[in-house]
């Protein structure tokens, strides 16, 4: 039987880049709680308006329902007539994009993060995500660090992608594996 080495704690390093200095994620902290991540009705347009004044990019017609947690607004765009769901945890230390007419469902985890298991350090690693036009995250789903789902694909309820969504490709699973195509009358 091996022995398993002692991992050294010490070695751990937080190497996240926040992207805003400490007044500015301070503000944030207070505001996401205050106007996104809870159940009160808080209209879009205002959300909009308070997400463009923390550096996020963000188009017209966005819905964005309450119970939403966004980490950083600054690493954050959305493109025109997108609708974020309630509880949606947009977990974004690093850059993620939402395009034209998305529909990121109830629940659903976009997921820019992770840690090196295999190092001794445990390092953070963060990969920016890609949801392109017409994209439909379904509810519960997780969209993982480093994925890009392409024109108009589809994760479905409490699938989990792992890998890039080819376009109007229908993905199920955990991890999603293609099922179908999605095509339009």
């Amino acid at each position: 039987m091996s022995q398993l080495k002692k991992v050294n704690n010490a070695l751990y390093k937080a190497t996240l880049n926040k992207g805003a200095g400490i007044l500015v994620r301070v503000a944030w902290f207070f505001t996401n709680a205050a106007f996104f991540n809870h159940s009160l009705a808080v209209g879009s347009a205002i959300k909009v308006f308070i997400l463009k004044i923390f550096g996020a990019k963000m188009g017209t017609g966005i819905v964005i329902k309450p119970s939403v947690n966004i980490k950083f607004p600054w690493k954050l765009t959305v493109g025109n007539n997108t609708w974020i769901g309630e509880k949606v945890w947009i977990d974004n230390v690093d850059v993620i994009t939402i395009g034209d007419n998305a529909c990121i469902s109830q629940g659903a985890y976009l997921l820019t993060g992770n840690h090196n298991y295999k190092s001794e350090s445990f390092d953070l690693i963060t990969q920016p995500i890609i949801i392109e036009d017409g994209v439909w995250i379904g509810a519960k789903a997780i969209v993982c660090p480093g994925v890009v789902c392409k024109s108009h694909s589809v994760l479905t309820v409490a699938s989990v992608a792992t890998t890039h969504l080819n376009a109007y490709g229908i993905y199920k699973g955990n991890p999603a594996a293609l099922a179908g195509n999605r095509v339009f009358n």
